[in-house]
């Protein structure tokens, strides 16, 4: 039997008294957003609202309405879970590994492995904030202006500033609508995607330095000592990856993140019929045909080889 998945999602959240939001590991603008968004929109109605990130707030999402209440572990007491921007349940990070699955599941990846109870999941949505978007006023949420700050971030950040293949008149509108409420869409804007750290510009430096290429992939490298020498504060490529995604004459941008124990891989496809998604797929990751990730235990030495053969052969490059 079909369920109204906005009528159930809405009777959950009116019935909830103390929610639990989590968003994914090393998050990112539309992670942040979506986490933010929803979580001050339900403490408007009234609802107590922890909003909880595995790795905390990104540097260049601190400026965000809400972005000081995110705490980095989780309170019990919770009655509603729901996860936001996450399309596998152990991207939440290990702490959660002892937790049920969702209530709810609110992503737009296409590989979302629709663990929770509730799923809605919307590929053809630009973000999971665009998502939210839509569906806040159908669940009797308020899109304030600290909301809508939020919710333009996340539209902003995974489309790259509406330059991605997936930009469509519908994340125009949703993008006007947020700033309606009276946000300053060119600050969040640059804020987001133009404005970084001194430590940042030396960490691009570093991987930019490292650029390689090999049979249409064009690939840089970020070793932990690099993040050390630049005093970057972070523990992902701080967007090098949106850098490496401009150069020409290339299928596949990866960039490769050095980790204590694993490597988090970075893949973007530079022409619009290569599908990363699958490649990200085969290594227990995931995301979308234009983008996807994946964080593999092991030694970047031992893990970069294969990586790169399993998607040039997967992609026939």
């Amino acid at each position: 039997m079909m369920i109204d998945l906005d009528h159930a999602i809405q009777t959950r959240f009116r019935q909830a008294g103390n929610i639990l939001i989590v968003c994914h590991v090393r998050p990112d603008g539309d992670a942040i957003g979506a986490l933010l968004g929803l979580g001050l929109a339900l403490q408007a109605a009234g609802k107590t609202v922890q909003m909880v990130s595995n790795d905390g707030i990104p540097a260049s999402f601190r400026h965000l309405p809400g972005s000081d209440q995110v705490k980095k572990e989780p309170q019990d007491g919770f009655d509603l879970f729901v996860t936001v921007d996450c399309a596998d349940f152990k991207r939440l990070g290990s702490q959660f590994e002892r937790f049920r699955n969702p209530d709810i599941n609110i992503d737009h990846h296409i590989t979302n492995a629709q663990f929770g109870e509730l799923n809605l999941i919307e590929p053809q949505a630009v973000a999971t904030c665009a998502i939210l978007t839509d569906h806040l006023p159908r669940w009797g949420l308020t899109i304030s202006p600290e909301v809508a700050a939020n919710l333009a971030t996340g539209i902003i950040t995974d489309t790259l500033g509406f330059r991605t293949s997936n930009t469509t008149p519908a994340a125009l509108r949703q993008a006007a609508l947020l700033m309606e409420t009276g946000i300053d869409l060119p600050e969040l804007y640059n804020r987001a995607l133009v404005r970084r750290s001194y430590a940042a510009a030396k960490y691009w430096g570093a991987g930019l330095s490292s650029l390689t290429t090999l049979d249409g992939i064009v690939y840089g490298t970020l070793r932990i000592a690099d993040r050390k020498n630049a005093g970057y504060g972070g523990n992902d490529d701080a967007d090098l990856i949106n850098i490496i995604s401009a150069i020409e004459d290339h299928q596949v941008g990866m960039v490769f993140v050095e980790q204590p124990d694993s490597v988090k891989i970075s893949w973007r496809a530079l022409q619009p019929e290569i599908d990363v998604a699958q490649v990200a797929t085969a290594f227990g990751g995931g995301g979308h045909k234009a983008a996807a990730g994946a964080d593999i235990p092991g030694k970047l030495e031992e893990i970069q080889p294969r990586v790169l053969a399993v998607t040039r052969e997967i992609l026939k490059l």
